[in-house]
């Protein structure tokens, strides 16, 4: 049974889509913070991973036109790192459809904590080269194979992912944080829409309480990605991961207990 949207519930989901926007353009991950509130405001799990996902497009979006315009995203030289990005975020947000409520209840709050956990401790592959890679056969199979992965992980579930995607970029393509950024909001953006396009046609999506979130999401993003760009994502990330992680202990208590 869904939530009724009362002015408290539709404060918290807004704030927390405000801040969850933020984080997400600077760090990624901003998932981690609304996937948890949606869980916790009583909405099933098939719906909250839906509605997520139409919130998060506002937000991704936004911060994809924002490293776009600052050139720090390319469309044609990632091209199919988007394509194989929305290929794999469909079939993720399929295969989640034939998994039961009650594991996605009690599996979620795991994966959130974990991702969570990686994201504290990954280490942080940064370059100073304002340049990117060198186009050849290897780039290709490189950008399929990492589109097609943290597609599918998004379109699956999705918390962690933006991180994912920041990390993972500048490791394999020995690029600068901004330019990394700059390709993580991007691919965020196409997995979020493309599954999110998958989980109204299945009618896992709240629009009223997507919408709502989304707005402020987006909000958030604007100047989440301004700050990213500015001052860069390492004054977050501590405060972030103690927050979600705080979150998703409750929610597993709730969950498991």
């Amino acid at each position: 049974m869904e939530p009724v949207l009362d002015i408290t519930l539709w404060l918290t989901l807004c704030s927390v889509g405000f801040v969850a926007g933020f984080i997400d353009a600077i760090a990624g991950g901003g998932g981690m913070l609304t996937i948890p509130t949606l869980l916790t405001s009583g909405l099933p799990p098939h719906i909250a991973l839906g509605t997520n996902k139409l919130a998060a497009s506002f937000g991704s979006s936004m911060a994809s036109f924002t490293f776009y315009k600052k050139n720090l995203f390319d469309p044609a030289f990632w091209k199919y790192s988007l394509y194989s990005t929305a290929v794999g975020a469909i079939i993720g947000a399929v295969a989640i459809s034939y998994l039961s409520t009650e594991f996605i209840d009690k599996a979620l709050p795991l994966l959130i904590v974990v991702t969570a956990i990686y994201t504290l401790l990954a280490k942080n592959y940064t370059s100073s080269s304002e340049s990117l890679p060198p186009k050849n056969r290897s780039l290709v199979k490189k950008q399929i194979i990492q589109g097609g992965i943290l597609g599918f992980y998004d379109g699956f579930a999705g918390p962690g992912s933006g991180a994912f995607w920041t990390v993972s970029s500048s490791a394999i393509y020995k690029i600068n944080i901004l330019l990394s950024c700059g390709l993580a909001r991007s691919n965020t953006f196409v997995s979020n829409f493309c599954s999110l396009l998958t989980f109204i046609y299945l009618g896992y999506v709240n629009a009223l309480i997507g919408i709502s979130m989304g707005i402020f999401i987006m909000l958030g993003a604007r100047i989440g990605a301004n700050t990213a760009i500015t001052h860069g994502q390492k004054f977050i990330r501590p405060v972030f991961i103690v927050v979600v992680i705080g979150m998703s202990i409750n929610l597993a208590y709730h969950a498991w207990f």
